[in-house]
């Protein structure tokens, strides 16, 4: 009778504490052949995969001191329990793979059982992987541990707090963006340390919640790899939008270089240049930023963390190549409708001159066929515009309808004449700007045949392309 001290662990730690072991009705002495029993026994359970803890007791008096109650223990038995994987996980770990996205166990379990829920979970794949203990990884220099984050697969077992934040550390060293999990207050160092620390909602502490950057709310893996998918998707969303909407600045400022440096007729009045860009622009570009995630978003390698947002091929593709395409589209436009009306290089027109109103309006008009169909262009930098479905955004069709009946009020109705300065055009000016429309769509469609022969398969083939 009196209390009795009751304590769990990891085998390897509780083992040298004990120097007996139930059998049958009592207790008896813990030889070297009885500890290799319960070492084996330990081991076949974790490559079952089972999580196992060594339990220990023994009496105590009630003044013992406190540095002497773990001594003398009698080790009681061992427990397995399993803790199986979220179902959607597996799927999660593939889409890294395929998204060149290197996953690393770091756990505290047993080394056999780390293996078995990482071929459980398709995290291992080869016969022999590399699995670094924490006594392992203790005895290991920093350039010896640089080495092994090298092996195509590994995993790190029996691992402490300080050596995940060397983990960690090492990782960074190397040059790569590392995201860090964790619940405990043991984790709080690696989770400030990595990139992106995130810390469990559920079962995470408080201490781990404030040092991360990110809280998982449903402690759910899955969930971080949806939300890579959802940030590249909203990056490349945003250079779809600034490829649009720099694409038409080009139309708007060649009629004015035009202006100035051949001496003929202003092609574009201010009024119509906002008309472009607060009115028919403004939907469709909306609707770019409100892209879903592509087929391939997650079968492509990260980008460089050096590659920025705005760069120069999107400003040479918008600028040079889109635009310029537009520019050309336009004041051809502009000079079939004045051709049409007699006028000759050098007569002078003057701003109420129905021929001249008629000429801008021919300007604008073509701005905002070729803007219809770079929207669709726009909707992937080296993906065909036959890929994807034309009813996979349907923000676009609503953006393309309101910016075709804005066109249309702004060219034959009275109220758009009057307040944008335009005058109805016939249909064979709509005919002509066709044309333009149709070679921008199909020299785009060979630019990126030929980005896509040079940087590997075009972005909607299945292959990941390189980052350009």
């Amino acid at each position: 009778a009196g209390p009795t001290l009751y304590t769990k662990g990891a085998l390897e730690s509780i083992l040298p504490l004990c120097q007996g072991t139930l059998m049958g009705k009592g207790s008896e002495p813990l030889t070297p052949a009885l500890a290799k029993s319960f070492l084996k026994a330990e081991a076949e359970m974790a490559e079952q995969g089972l999580r196992v803890l060594a339990l220990a007791h023994r009496p105590v008096a009630p003044d013992e001191p406190r540095e002497n109650l773990e001594r003398n223990l009698i080790l009681t038995g061992l427990v397995g329990f399993r803790d199986p994987p979220r179902p959607e996980v597996p799927e999660a770990i593939r889409h890294c793979h395929e998204a060149g996205i290197k996953v690393i166990m770091v756990t505290g379990d047993h080394p056999h059982t780390a293996l078995a829920i990482a071929r459980e979970i398709g995290l291992v794949h080869t016969s022999v992987p590399l699995a670094v203990s924490g006594e392992q990884l203790r005895r290991m220099t920093d350039a010896e541990l640089q080495l092994a984050l090298d092996a195509p697969e590994i995993i790190f077992a029996r691992v402490g707090a300080d050596q995940k934040l060397r983990i960690v550390r090492a990782l960074r060293n190397k040059g790569a963006i590392v995201a860090a999990t964790g619940d405990g207050v043991n984790d709080a160092p690696a989770l400030k340390q990595a990139d992106i620390g995130i810390a469990m909602g559920i079962t995470g502490t408080d201490v781990a919640r404030e040092s991360a950057h990110m809280i998982l709310l449903d402690d759910n893996f899955a969930s971080i790899v949806a939300a890579i998918e959802e940030g590249r998707a909203v990056y490349d969303n945003i250079r779809k939008f600034l490829t649009y909407v720099l694409t038409s600045n080009v139309p708007e400022i060649v009629p004015y270089l035009a202006f100035v440096l051949f001496r003929i007729p202003l092609p574009l009045t201010i009024i119509q240049i906002l008309a472009v860009d607060l009115g028919t622009d403004m939907l469709p570009a909306l609707a770019l930023g409100a892209e879903p995630p592509g087929a391939q978003v997650m079968k492509r390698p990260p980008r460089a963390p050096g590659i920025h947002l705005l760069n120069w091929p999107l400003l040479a593709r918008a600028y040079l190549f889109l635009g310029l395409m537009e520019g050309i589209a336009a004041l051809a436009a502009f000079f079939f409708v004045l051709n049409e009306g007699g006028w000759r290089y050098g007569e002078a027109l003057g701003v109420g001159d129905p021929l001249y109103i008629q000429a801008t309006t021919a300007c604008l008009s073509a701005i905002i066929v070729m803007q219809v169909v770079n929207v669709f262009l726009c909707r992937s930098e080296r993906g065909s515009v036959f890929a994807r479905g034309t009813f996979s955004n349907r923000l676009i069709l609503l953006g393309l309808a309101a910016e075709i009946g804005l066109i249309l009020f702004i060219d034959y109705t009275p109220w758009g004449n009057r307040i944008f300065g335009t005058a109805p055009i016939p249909w064979n000016v709509w005919l002509y700007v066709t044309p333009f429309a149709l070679a921008m769509l199909l020299l785009e469609e060979l630019r990126k045949t030929l980005v896509g022969t040079r940087y590997g398969k075009p972005e909607n083939s299945g292959a990941p392309p390189r980052p350009v």
